[in-house]
This record gives C-alpha cells, sequence and structure tokens, in this order.
C-alpha cells in the first residue's frame, strides 16, 4: 500500500493471493481467508496515509481509488462470501480476481456470473485478466464495466491478429501472396499501409518490426471493441450485447 500511494497510481489494488488452478476446497478456502485479511489490512492502511502523499494533494483535484479482490477458486459459494465479506470492507470498487488460470471458460463466466450477483451495480466492478474480444462482449453483457489483459500484445508477438473475420495466424502459408490488409474492415495504421503478404514476411524473417506491427492491430482492435460496447450501452441495444453482434467496423 504505502508503495502504491507513493507511486501516485489512480488505481490502487488491494493485496491478494491469485489461487491456482485446480485447487480443492480447502486450498480455496484458505486462499481467500488470506485474501479477506489482507484486504482488511490493506484498508486500513490505505485510509489511514492516502492523504499523506504530496502528489495526492497537488493533483488537481485527482485521488486515488482502492479496489478489494473478490477470490475463492472455483467455487461459487465461495466467490459469493468473498464478495459479501469484501463489500463489507466498503472499496471504492470491485474486482474478480483468480481467473483465466487454466480453467475452461465456462467455469470463468460461471465464477464471474456468481461475484456478480453480490457485489453492488453502483460501483465499477472489474474482471482481472480478460480476454480474447468476443469474450470482452460476453463480460459487458454481463455486467462487467472494466477488464484488463496482456493478449494484444502476446498473441502479436506469436504472428495472432485479432480481425473483425475472426482470429488470423499470420504465418500460415495462406497469406504468402495475399495482398489484402490483415483486416479490410480495420481503420488502423497497421491496416492502412501493409499487406497480409508483407506482415507474414515479416513474421517469418524474423523482423522485430512484425511483433511491433501486430501490436498496433491489436491494440486498434481492441479500442475499437471498446468504442463500440461504449456506443452499444449509451444506446441502450441490450440485444446486441447479448448476442454479441457488437459491430467492429
Amino acid at each position: 500500500m504505502e508503495i502504491q500511494i507513493a507511486l501516485g497510481a489512480d488505481i490502487i489494488m488491494a493485496f491478494d493471493e491469485c489461487t491456482e488452478f485446480p485447487a480443492d476446497r480447502s486450498r480455496s478456502r484458505s486462499s481467500m481467508e488470506m485474501t479477506l485479511r489482507w484486504a482488511r489490512r490493506s484498508k486500513e492502511y490505505f485510509e489511514a496515509h492516502k492523504s499523506e502523499v504530496l502528489w495526492h494533494e497537488s493533483s488537481g483535484g485527482r485521488s486515488q481509488a482502492l479496489l478489494g479482490i473478490v477470490q475463492g477458486g472455483m467455487y461459487p459459494d465461495l466467490r459469493r462470501e468473498s464478495a459479501e465479506r469484501t463489500v463489507e470492507l466498503d472499496f471504492a470498487a470491485y474486482a474478480i480476481g483468480g481467473l483465466s488460470v487454466g480453467e475452461p471458460r465456462e467455469k470463468t463466466m460461471e465464477m464471474i456470473s456468481a461475484a456478480l450477483e453480490v457485489l453492488p451495480k453502483d460501483k465499477p466492478r472489474y474482471v482481472m485478466g480478460v480476454g480474447y474480444p468476443d469474450e470482452i462482449v460476453k463480460y459487458a453483457s454481463m455486467g462487467v464495466d472494466m477488464m484488463d489483459c496482456v493478449i494484444p500484445t502476446r498473441v502479436a508477438r506469436h504472428g495472432l491478429l485479432l480481425t473483425s473475420e475472426g482470429r488470423m495466424n499470420i504465418k500460415n502459408t495462406r497469406y504468402r501472396d495475399d495482398q489484402l490488409p490483415p483486416d479490410p474492415n480495420c481503420g488502423c495504421k497497421v491496416c492502412a499501409r501493409y499487406t497480409r503478404v508483407y506482415l507474414r514476411h515479416l513474421f517469418v524473417s524474423g523482423e522485430p518490426l512484425a511483433g511491433v506491427l501486430n501490436t498496433v492491430h491489436n491494440l486498434a482492435f481492441y479500442l475499437d471493441t471498446m468504442k463500440s460496447l461504449r456506443h452499444a450501452i449509451q444506446l441502450g441495444d441490450h440485444s446486441g450485447l447479448l448476442s454479441g453482434n457488437v459491430s467492429m467496423a
């Protein structure tokens, strides 16, 4: 807490343990209990020291927010209990952690749903470490407000492009002579300037530029996805969210 406050972070996370998968019920409860003890200690220190930092006082009205984290392994009742007890500590917002650690996607959604049953709707709800664009749309439709993930940069380094037509493995020989942009429906600088054959050439040649250009496109695609999600929510287009039919154009 001392380090995060001193750094001037806008969003500060309480200390938690990301329970491994698989973990039996006893291990999951023990991990959850430790996370709850740390949550209480984190909140107490944050409340006692947040006003002591010069950055906070000279930040033009900006403030720091501390988020509690829900754990509980892959057990819905433990997830609900963790959420209830974390809410009792009254954080500025709430995160759901310990997911995307190897469990099936159906189990991820089940755990998110269990926690959302309890977490207040009038405070931001954040799922940590997810996900692919199609998963983000599903989680938003469930009521998740924030997400984060290394996917757009990590998969870019391995030649995977995320497009409006699905996932594209630029290493494939089918793109050896393909003069189309990576995603014809994307307006990013990479799609406006480069072809699939060129991006494939860079990757198979071991050029570092391949990872850079793939990353630029993937991040643009994620930003467009989030822009479309916000637009659908503003329009009240819940049918589009629930079906996953959010335009990426």
